[in-house]
């Protein structure tokens, strides 16, 4: 799996533990899922503000948010990508889209929920990996199967609820 990390920001100092925990939470998804495809992931670290920008074109939503997901397979179920030629990443894997962290929201909500940053870093970037992978939370079901996976996918990288 090829995990690609843009930092776009200047709120949050990114060193290597940062790109490590990105890294480690994209490759545990698609592991923790048994997806079975070559993939490659785009990583976009911002702050509020980009976040804002980048919620406010796409889904209309004019305030920051944690995670975007922005999926360039679609799936008949998750884990089930249907995809032609064009979807590869040019070295015969799958480009499964991006997914942009606002870093500034994830060390807020972390100390709002008494996580570490860490912790939560991991959790923006695994609910982002899962609706890459086709996975959403619009129904109870969903919801429910989603959720359970992200714990599964943190517990598996020593990130479970304390």
């Amino acid at each position: 799996m090829r995990v690609e990390i843009d930092d776009t920001q200047s709120a949050v100092p990114v060193d290597r533990h940062v790109i490590s925990a990105v890294r480690m939470a994209a490759e545990k998804t698609v592991d923790v899922t048994g997806f079975g495809f070559d993939t490659t992931v785009d990583v976009v670290l911002t702050d509020d503000a980009g976040i804002r920008a980048l919620n406010r074109e796409h889904r209309g939503r004019d305030e920051p948010t944690d995670v975007l997901s922005f999926p360039m397979l679609e799936y008949s179920r998750p884990l089930a990508p249907s995809y032609t030629e064009a979807d590869s990443d040019g070295e015969g894997g799958l480009l499964l889209g991006s997914i942009a962290v606002s870093l500034e929201r994830v060390g807020r909500q972390a100390g709002e929920y008494g996580h570490g940053f860490e912790r939560e870093l991991g959790f923006a970037v695994v609910h982002g990996m899962l609706h890459l992978l086709g996975y959403g939370h619009d129904t109870p079901d969903g919801e429910r199967e989603m959720f359970g996976l992200q714990e599964s996918v943190l517990g598996s990288m020593g990130l479970g609820r304390r």
